[in-house]
């Protein structure tokens, strides 16, 4: 199973075979602003056992109820856990060990993996289900058994297990409750689904039961009620999956009522017809009405009319069971559990949520987007390199979605702009005829590329590539605040337009008058790098023509002056290059412990120290800055005076050589 949190970013839960309930983070942001990876170190245990559940309070999600079985935890045990303390209590409903015994000797019958469901009216009131359903209001300190047995309470299906050899767990036990959920609509609306083929409801907290099951049509009995999910808009409806794989029967049993079980009507065109049909899951979107998800014993799949169709949606997960499924609601990931092939989450479910048969039928549209949080790097926990359980980040800032009814001549561009109508980002987009997804950095435009269009100095054998460059380091691109952007998406000469809405980090310590501080400085230092990018840029254009000169001199006879004044000139203009840029970089790996990092390379430097997390500038940071500052305007006046003098002067000479003079812009 798996379930889900309201931690920004959320956890996910669940449990693993031969080990206890985990939890761990959807989002560790230990991987800068490029993704990266989730620890096996981030995981940790809160209770609980290797099957069941593990829930966490809706409200607080440090407090988590955790079912749990298993071979060294008989029956029913029910624990509560708080994060804070990193301990739990035991609150099992029955607490006589169950290890070696029959189901039917026994007081309660709890399966290996029975239903913990907390209300989702009342945080405090939590359900869990053997043969009866049992409910506590008081954080397990006493339960309460809200229902008859629901089951067939077959005797001839609770004996010993085993042959010559019993083989007891004491969890393993037929006639459960094996589903169980509250409509979210109305409280005291209960449904429960047993492992012998039986569907009960109640619609007055538990007092009364009716048996539906007889109203479900082609079911066929003693089929394992894997889910029931009661509808979140509507009381009186409920969607369930039911399997018989254990008695040969592999095809898929989905239904849906929506008058409280009287009628059941089977869903369950679309889905593939093998051996591996039978169904295990199904959730309801919780956005809209109609849209529903499904897991089966190999495939994931998709409804966008209440299951009358279904259609595959397995993109890039591995074939297998997907045992539950549940929607992140604040940040509308859909989240998969499957059996043997860990965790899943389907980032961002606005495209499928707003795929309309109007949006379908259109040439082009753009998509109301999610928010998306601006989050901040927090520190890394200690891990083995290549270890094979790390999970994969979400990819970083705010996902872009639209839709494209053909594929269009030209490529898509998005256009980010900010309140002011100031573009902050222009973006290329793909052009797949269908959904398409691009991801916003919340970045700006890089600064300027530095092209460097000469060798190193010392390293002739540096190659500068197809295009006669290589590059002169790294780009500062400053990372946008807090605030309402205006996506366009442009394509096939039409423009569409939606608000984006970016999120300050809820775990930063910084304010917004910090952040506007922190983003002063960051674009001075932006505005100052692009500065020596001109400079740099401007005296490579230059000696790369002086350089591609020289051989045409050579080979004319009585120019050997002009040549020694290219000579002449372009020392002067290394002197001013060496203090903007390390000239001497070659790309092997040692360069910055081997020569001093020069104005470029210190203007990004400090721009990376000023823009950790969300604080304002330190005092030290606006003074390095106006030291830089103050060293940028003398190199760049140097450089002026250059161009100014030496460089037009030696144009002269050229022209009267009758030789086309050199550039001075690139």
């Amino acid at each position: 199973h798996v379930t889900v949190d309201n931690a920004i970013p959320y956890h996910v839960m669940g449990n693993r075979q031969d080990g206890p309930s985990t939890r761990g983070p959807s989002n560790s942001r230990t991987g800068g602003f490029g993704g990266g990876s989730i620890p096996r170190g981030m995981w940790h245990s809160v209770g609980g056992g290797e099957s069941g559940f593990a829930t966490p309070d809706p409200e607080d999600p440090n407090i988590i109820w955790s079912s749990a079985s298993g071979s060294g935890a008989r029956g029913g045990i029910v624990v509560r856990f708080n994060e804070r303390t990193r301990q739990f209590r035991q609150v099992e409903v029955w607490p006589e060990t169950t290890g070696g015994w029959p189901a039917a000797e026994l007081k309660y019958r709890f399966q290996w993996t029975f239903p913990l469901l907390i209300s989702p009216h009342d945080r405090n009131t939590v359900f869990v289900t053997s043969q009866h359903v049992h409910r506590t209001s008081n954080g397990g300190q006493s339960w309460e058994v809200i229902s008859p047995d629901l089951t067939t309470n077959d005797k001839s299906k609770q004996g010993i297990s085993g042959g010559l050899t019993p083989d007891n767990i004491g969890v393993e036990y037929c006639c459960v409750i094996y589903a169980f959920d509250e409509s979210p609509v109305r409280p005291g609306v209960f449904w429960a689904g047993t492992n012998d083929g039986l569907l009960h409801v109640s619609r007055d907290g538990g007092q009364s039961w009716t048996n539906v099951t007889n109203n479900v049509p082609d079911l066929p009995p003693l089929g394992v009620v894997r889910n029931i999910d009661a509808s979140k808009w509507d009381a009186g409806k409920a969607y369930v999956a039911i399997e018989h794989h254990q008695q040969g029967n592999f095809e898929p049993h989905v239904y849906k009522t929506d008058n409280y079980g009287q009628r059941w009507t089977k869903i369950v065109d679309g889905i593939a017809d093998s051996p591996l049909s039978y169904v295990r899951s199904i959730h309801e979107d919780p956005v809209r009405p109609g849209l529903l998800y499904l897991g089966t014993e190999n495939a994931l799949y998709v409804s966008f009319d209440d299951g009358a169709r279904w259609q595959s949606l397995m993109t890039n997960l591995p074939a297998s069971p997907m045992y539950w499924l549940v929607v992140q609601e604040h940040f509308n990931d859909l989240v998969v559990g499957t059996y043997g092939r860990g965790f899943w989450i389907l980032d961002d479910l606005t495209p499928l949520q707003q795929l309309t048969p109007t949006v379908a039928s259109s040439d082009a549209h753009l998509f109301a987007p999610r928010s998306a949080y601006r989050f901040h790097n927090v520190t890394s926990p200690m891990s083995m390199p290549n270890d094979p359980s790390v999970g994969e980040n979400p990819t970083y800032g705010a996902s872009i979605n639209y839709w494209l009814g053909s594929v269009p001549e030209g490529r898509p561009t998005l256009r980010i702009s900010d309140t002011a109508g100031r573009t902050v980002r222009t973006l290329s987009g793909t052009k797949t005829a269908g959904l398409n997804r691009i991801w916003w950095n919340l970045r700006g435009e890089p600064s300027q590329q530095i092209k460097l269009r000469t060798t190193p100095l010392y390293a002739d054998w540096v190659d500068l590539g197809p295009e006669r460059w290589r590059s002169g380091g790294g780009r500062i691109s400053v990372l946008q605040p807090p605030g309402t952007y205006t996506v366009t998406l442009e394509v096939g000469g039409q423009e569409y337009s939606q608000q984006l809405e970016v999120l300050k980090d809820p775990n930063s310590e910084g304010t917004i008058a910090d952040i506007e501080q922190q983003l002063t400085m960051v674009r001075q230092l932006r505005d100052d790098h692009d500065t020596v990018a001109v400079a740099i840029n401007r005296i490579e254009w230059i000696r790369r023509q002086l350089y591609d000169l020289k051989p045409v001199l050579r080979d004319r006879p009585g120019l050997e002056s002009i040549i020694a004044a290219a000579d002449s000139l372009d020392e002067k203009l290394l002197g001013v290059e060496k203090k903007l840029i390390r000239l001497t970089t070659t790309g092997t790996g040692q360069d910055g412990v081997r020569w001093p990092t020069m104005l470029a390379g210190k203007i990004r430097y400090l721009a990376g120290a000023v823009a950790t997390a969300d604080f304002p500038p330190a005092d030290q940071h606006r003074e390095v800055h106006q030291v830089l500052a103050e060293r940028l305007a003398r190199y760049t006046a140097e450089l002026d005076q250059l161009l100014s003098t030496d460089v037009a002067a030696f144009n002269e000479r050229i022209r009267a050589g009758n030789l086309a003079p050199v550039i001075m812009e690139p």
